[in-house]
């Protein structure tokens, strides 16, 4: 059987009518090269099949044109959606992504680390590294590789850093509720080993005692990420605490649950203060990872962080530490919007 001929770089060359030197910097995007000449090599490069070798363009001292991605967790809707995001961007501008899933070991992301290190990449994101992020700035330093982190809560003060303002965002959230007239507000969901759950209790708390109003611990209750146990949690909540008006929710999926608990117990969600009370009324309020366009067509008021375009914003970032070695590590954080009641 006949093995078909692999097409160097010297074919696209002698296909295009010019020099291997002339190819390499069209391959590269380097060097004063006319658009005609441009064109002419692409049509051989396309004609031909050519593959380019980006692991050896690399050794050569030019870019791969691959980003190294390492997600500590795929199965969470946050890191998927800015995944996704990230890899969007990404490929607009003609990179490649090379995704590993980190898990949950700090000997995990430091392996896939090393891995993509070898592979001759541009850039590391790491999406979710507590715990282990000094030794991960270092090795990625040692080889001269930038490395971006993102994550759903604050820390690695000394690393380059893109995260969603959580404290920000319930502030806002617990305001708005409390300007719509409620004074009694409880928080339903996540787990106390949550760092992201704690600075949103934080900013929850904080915004209760600006302005004078109760705040009980036995109104904060921890929650799986369950439609069946928020709708369970909330009614018992209620059942306890009835002159509560109002309720935050840690995530979209407590608050669906919550939802169809108030339905449940005949204390359906709405925005009103007072007039909705003496209605037995009950107003939600959450934190979502989806734009406004993708939010549920419930009663909730909701606090959003995008996560697919906290991803394009990624991609930026990694961008301008590929073409900029000099740009100093910092962190982004990216403040939340409010989206009422419809």
């Amino acid at each position: 059987m006949a093995v078909a001929k692999k097409i160097t770089i010297n074919d696209v060359a002698l296909a295009a009518g010019v020099s291997v030197s002339t190819v390499s910097l069209v391959l590269s995007g380097k060097g004063r090269i006319s658009s005609a000449t441009g064109q002419r090599v692409n049509e051989a490069v396309e004609q031909l099949g050519f593959v380019r070798n980006r692991q050896a363009s690399a050794l050569r001292g030019g870019q791969s044109g691959v980003i190294g991605l390492i997600v500590r967790d795929l199965t969470s809707p946050f890191y998927a959606e800015l995944t996704a995001g990230l890899t969007e961007a990404l490929e607009a501008q003609g990179r490649m992504v090379f995704l590993l899933h980190g898990g949950r070991e700090a000997n995990q992301l430091l392996q896939r680390l090393d891995m993509l290190l070898t592979q001759g990449v541009d850039g590391v994101i790491i999406a979710g590294a507590s715990g282990v992020g000094s030794e991960l700035c270092e090795r990625a330093a040692a080889k001269g590789v930038p490395l971006v982190f993102a994550s759903r809560a604050s820390y690695l003060d000394e690393a380059d850093m893109l995260r969603p303002d959580n404290m920000q965002a319930a502030q806002m959230l617990t305001e708005h509720l409390i300007r719509r007239g409620h004074q009694r507000i409880a928080w339903l969901g996540g787990k106390s080993s949550s760092l992201t759950r704690a600075e949103r209790v934080g900013g929850y708390c904080a915004t209760l005692i600006k302005y004078g109003l109760p705040f009980h611990s036995e109104w904060v209750v921890e929650c799986e990420s369950s439609q069946k146990q928020a709708a369970e949690v909330i009614g018992a909540m209620l059942r306890r605490n009835p002159t509560i008006s109002a309720v935050i929710c840690y995530n979209d999926t407590i608050a669906m649950g919550a939802w169809f608990g108030l339905i449940r117990a005949g204390r359906q969600s709405g925005e009103g203060g007072v007039e909705t009370f003496f209605g037995q009324q009950v107003a939600l309020g959450a934190f979502a990872d989806v734009g406004e366009n993708a939010l549920d067509d419930l009663p909730i008021v909701w606090a959003t962080t995008p996560a697919r375009e906290m991803g394009h914003t990624l991609a930026d970032r990694i961008m301008q530490r590929i073409d900029n070695t000099e740009v100093q590590a910092g962190h982004q954080i990216v403040a939340a919007r409010l989206v009422p009641v419809k």
